[in-house]
């Protein structure tokens, strides 16, 4: 079973640069440039965990924590947020991107979260990060994420909404939430099920791990470029002279991959036995496959939560006929109620992230004794006063 990359809590700066150069002169990279401008200025960006620059016509933003991996929280969010729509109605296309090359964004903060349980500020975070999400579905102008390195939980959020998405050989996606007693956020809901076949159902379930050119052969990042190649990449993005040829610069960039999708073996039998009308229906099919792979997806299936199993389930289930909004209106009364002691998430994180002891203990602990009831109580609506609003 593959563990989640975990997700650390740190102590977050507050300064936000909002007017770093971006274009750059004949001979000059603009990486030369952000490099030379943040060693003059390293005592002042030195604690900014979100760096939110532009200028004239050019909009981004760098994920600034790479020592948590470029986990968010909800000071990071809120300007995210404050800086995307204030791009949107200026500039001619927004980049984000993360600092260093281990990660993209690694998640959120999920300790934090459910250390404190079911308090405003945990759910400000959600509302926040999910109000976030639909801007990026929407946005006006290109929303170009750079996903190089690790891109899981919150970090799928601030990318796969996005018009583009541009993988490259460090890149790392995966949706681990089951295996910490959550669910497949940050609209998950709306782009899995939009994944060819049972595919997003697979991997929501059993947060199977996606690498390098895989991320685009599934259909996640729209592009693949060489992490070589990604400071040209920016350099020419950031002095386009006309967002109408966006397309045609990153498809310059653009390498086709030359090994097939790692899964396509067995794209067949995902969509075989994920076919089924239930979760209890999915073991059964692997159980009657068999084969090696069959074997290995359940015992994955069997290590995580089963409430988890059966939310996700009827998550994607729902979310296959709803808008991305509709979707994280959704999501949004599923975290509040996994906030709740009654969830696996608190569970779940202590196992995984805290002890460490690899050894949770579920409840319900099987399949079966998820009743219907418990399950309809996740997507219940909140007070109308409660409902997330988009």
């Amino acid at each position: 079973m593959q563990n989640p990359i975990q997700r650390f809590v740190y102590t977050f700066g507050q300064h936000t640069y909002s007017h770093l150069p971006l274009l750059c002169g004949a001979g000059v990279k603009a990486t030369d440039i952000t490099t030379k401008f943040l060693m003059a200025n390293s005592t002042r960006l030195s604690s900014s965990s979100v760096l939110a620059t532009e200028s004239s016509n050019k909009g981004m933003i760098i994920i600034n924590r790479p020592k948590a991996l470029n986990a968010i929280n909800l000071e990071m969010v809120r300007k995210i947020y404050k800086h995307l729509k204030k791009c949107e109605k200026s500039k001619s296309l927004m980049i984000i991107k993360g600092t260093g090359d281990k990660a993209f964004c690694a998640g959120g903060d999920v300790r934090a979260l459910v250390e404190a349980g079911p308090t405003d500020e945990s759910k400000s975070f959600f509302r926040e990060e999910y109000t976030t999400n639909a801007l990026i579905g929407n946005y006006k102008i290109p929303y170009i994420a750079i996903i190089d390195g690790i891109t899981m939980g919150g970090g799928v959020g601030l990318s796969v909404h996005g018009k583009y998405r541009v993988a490259t050989d460090r890149t790392l996606f995966a949706m681990p939430e089951t295996a910490i007693g959550l669910f497949p956020d940050v609209g998950g809901s709306y782009f899995l099920p939009r994944l060819q076949g049972k595919l997003g159902l697979y991997l929501g379930l059993t947060g199977y791990r996606l690498r390098g050119a895989d991320v685009f052969h599934a259909g996640i990042a729209t592009h693949y470029c060489e992490s070589s190649k990604i400071p040209d990449l920016e350099t020419a993005l950031l002095n386009c002279p006309d967002a109408d040829d966006i397309p045609d610069l990153l498809q310059k960039f653009h390498t086709q991959p030359d090994k097939p999708f790692v899964l396509q073996p067995v794209l067949e039998q995902i969509n075989k036995n994920f076919g089924a009308s239930s979760v209890e229906g999915i073991l059964e099919n692997l159980h009657n496959d068999g084969s090696d792979w069959a074997k290995k997806t359940l015992e994955v299936l069997c290590k995580v939560s089963p409430t988890s199993l059966k939310v996700t389930y009827r998550q994607l289930e729902l979310g296959s006929q709803l808008s991305l909004a509709q979707c994280l209106i959704m999501e949004y009364r599923l975290a509040v109620r996994h906030l709740e002691p009654k969830a696996d998430f608190k569970e779940g994180v202590r196992a995984l992230l805290i002890d460490k002891d690899q050894s949770p203990k579920w409840k319900p602990a099987t399949l079966a004794e998820v009743t219907e009831e418990h399950l309809q109580w996740f997507f219940s609506k909140l007070p109308e006063t409660e409902e997330l609003k988009l």
